[in-house]
């Protein structure tokens, strides 16, 4: 920068001032060493610096070296303030003390690794790339150069390399129907494609140096196969659109959800991904209307097909008698059907796909495709596809099947629905509970693996920290989160509340769901039947008892049931202070943190005991109490007592 004689010199703000502090990695600086980061003279810093201290912003000190320094008044601001570092060669960001619009920026194509303490550790990996939410290489690289502290040619290099594979090669069809592979040049054709793929099940005829003929049915294998070899391929293809069928939306939809429709039909496939309460629901039937044509919906729960069932009759034009359910509890197939995955993957259930001509297949709770009891219904990828997820994410890292399978992921940032007010943005709290006595912290001691684990989230001393924060939210919707089902059962008798879980009937959990949407019943204690998609609208605090072991799409999808367009949003998350659940607690929010949520964590105060040891004893261990998987844990998401027999949900 070049300033005449005749030009005054341009202001120093205190934030430019900060900024120039943490870019130099020092909490007092030299006129010198700022004019170096302002990129103007020694005598311009120096008259700006001496400008902000007489607004009394900052304050010099001579020293014999320079002979001025200058720092903040306020250093303890300055030591909150969010600094990033950028190490491009690891491909890493580090946050301290990151705001809110810093996480949503970096959580579209970073992944976020640790968030323990005020700092965040970001990396930027090749799927996060090529999986980014952008239609453009140039709008990802402007979120990167909003976001990151500054430039790396290295970095943006790479990025755009990445951004290349993933458009090598493009599924296309041809003039006459069948299905084309294109690469973008014979070389990759020959040493990439064709050294992978198998000649005769994947690979049918060459057409060209650089476009072979693939089977369509194996169209998902083709991906999958490629999409590990690093490139991941664009499907371009016409899919069917079934038979016509004409939905009517009796709803307005919002402008971000007109958005995500609108990507929709120009991809023909994808993954709306938005936080729980944005409407995905409602978006979905929009994707339903454009493609127009019969519709399969696939859900992991009856209840959730139920309530598909019931929200299909509300906001569309279709009649009672265009919409079936298929599952245990019965099975009719009509224009838009909705049945679960557990139904759909079973043999004898096949026809349900080969006997209509679907022109879409929603796929809700979409995380659980990759799955190899759910991958069955993915090999329709002659149709529209499309998922629903507030959580993409898998503890087995699967998650790039779900966008090699189903489609792109399309979405909004969470921030900016926090920010328009559509959503409400969590308040979220880990809550260290104390032991509730000696009995309880020897027994934690004397035990290995998943007992311990066991021993930790069923510290009795939950029940009253549970009851102390019942008593904060007087007259709030609550739900209490439990997945041991003794534990459970004891918040149940302690606190006089019912306990909605895997082992009770279908039937009676309907209508405990009920009265709660309708404020007959403020507060239920519930088991994993509730973290997927089950509407209770007005919950309004969410108290996670115990969880999955550090599951992070169950803590998003928890912190979900309080996540609406009016009211508060409040999770508290208990984890037993001095066990390993302080870890699976931050671990099991780190999604929610990399969405722009600020989770803080806090003491909950001593309290008496609550069991006595003896009356443990008198009722029997844990061996003796009834469960839905290994070591008590609520695995279960429906049983049904009648004589069809059961499997996973309840479904034949």
């Amino acid at each position: 920068m070049v300033v005449t004689d005749e030009s005054p010199s341009p202001s120093l703000s205190l934030d430019e001032f900060q900024s120039a502090l943490q870019r130099l990695g020092r909490s007092v600086v030299t006129a010198s060493q700022v004019a170096r980061v302002l990129e103007c003279s020694h005598a311009e810093a120096s008259e700006r610096l001496a400008a902000l201290a007489d607004a009394g912003r900052i304050a010099s000190a001579d020293v014999s070296d320079d002979p001025v320094v200058w720092y903040p008044l306020d250093i303890e601001a300055l030591s909150s303030r969010e600094h990033r570092i950028l190490f491009p060669e690891r491909r890493e960001v580090v946050v301290e003390h990151p705001r809110q619009f810093t996480r949503a920026q970096l959580a579209q194509f970073a992944h976020l690794v640790d968030s323990s303490g005020d700092a965040y550790i970001y990396r930027i990996r090749e799927e996060d790339v090529w999986q980014a939410p952008y239609d453009h290489l140039e709008d990802l690289l402007r979120t990167m150069r909003d976001v990151l502290p500054e430039r790396s040619p290295h970095l943006e290099e790479w990025v755009e390399r990445q951004w290349g594979r993933a458009h090598k090669f493009t599924l296309a069809t041809h003039e006459d129907g069948y299905t084309v592979l294109r690469a973008a040049s014979d070389d990759l054709m020959g040493n990439v494609a064709l050294q992978r793929l198998d000649q005769g099940e994947h690979v049918r005829a060459p057409i060209s140096d650089s476009e072979v003929w693939v089977a369509s049915e194996r169209v998902g294998e083709i991906k999958r196969i490629l999409y590990d070899a690093g490139y991941p391929v664009q499907d371009d293809r016409e899919l069917e659109s079934g038979d016509p069928l004409d939905i009517e939306v009796e709803l307005d939809l919002r402008e971000y959800q007109r958005s995500w429709v609108e990507r929709f039909e120009s991809a023909h496939s994808g993954v709306f991904v938005g936080p729980p309460g944005s409407g995905k629901t409602v978006a979905a039937m929009g994707a339903m209307a454009a493609v127009g044509g019969e519709t399969l919906v696939l859900v992991p729960s009856r209840d959730l097909a139920g309530q598909w069932h019931e929200e299909l009759l509300t906001h569309t034009s279709l009649s009672r008698d265009q919409i079936g359910e298929y599952h245990g509890g019965e099975k009719n197939i009509r224009p838009v059907t909705v049945a679960t995955y557990q139904t759909a993957g079973m043999d004898r259930h096949r026809s349900l796909f080969d006997d209509r001509e679907w022109g879409l297949i929603v796929y809700d709770e979409v995380h659980h495709v990759p799955s190899n009891v759910f991958r069955r219904s993915a090999d329709l990828q002659a149709k529209h596809r499309l998922g629903l997820s507030a959580t993409p994410i898998r503890e087995d890292d699967r998650e790039a099947d779900i966008f090699t399978l189903i489609g792109p992921p399309i979405g909004t940032d969470w921030a900016a629905l926090f920010d328009a007010g559509f959503v409400a943005e969590p308040e979220v709290e880990i809550r260290y509970v104390p032991w509730a006595d000696e009995y309880a912290r020897n027994e934690y001691v004397s035990s290995h693996g998943h007992e311990r684990r066991q021993v930790a989230a069923t510290n009795p001393a939950k029940v009253e920290a549970v009851r102390t924060l019942l008593e904060d939210h007087v007259g709030s919707k609550v739900l209490i989160f439990a997945d041991y089902l003794d534990q459970g059962e004891a918040l149940s008798k302690a606190l006089d509340l019912p306990f909605v879980s895997g082992e009770m009937r279908h039937r009676r959990r309907q209508v405990l769901f009920d009265e709660f949407r309708t404020d007959r019943r403020d507060t239920l204690i519930i088991s994993r039947v509730g973290d997927e998609g089950i509407d209770l609208p007005n919950a309004e605090v969410a108290i996670v008892a115990s969880g999955l072991g550090g599951s992070r799409r169950q803590g998003a999808q928890r912190a979900g049931r309080t996540m609406r367009p009016v009211g508060s949003a409040l999770m508290y998350v208990l984890a037993t202070r001095g066990t390993n659940e302080e870890d699976f607690a931050r671990q099991q929010l780190r999604h929610l943190a990399g969405k722009g949520i600020r989770v803080t964590e806090r003491d909950a105060p001593q309290v008496e005991p609550v069991v006595d040891p003896s009356e443990e004893d008198a009722q029997g261990s844990d061996e003796d109490a009834p469960t839905d998987g290994i070591g008590g844990t609520d695995t279960s998401d429906e049983t049904d007592t009648s004589d069809t027999p059961t499997d996973g949900d309840g479904d034949e």
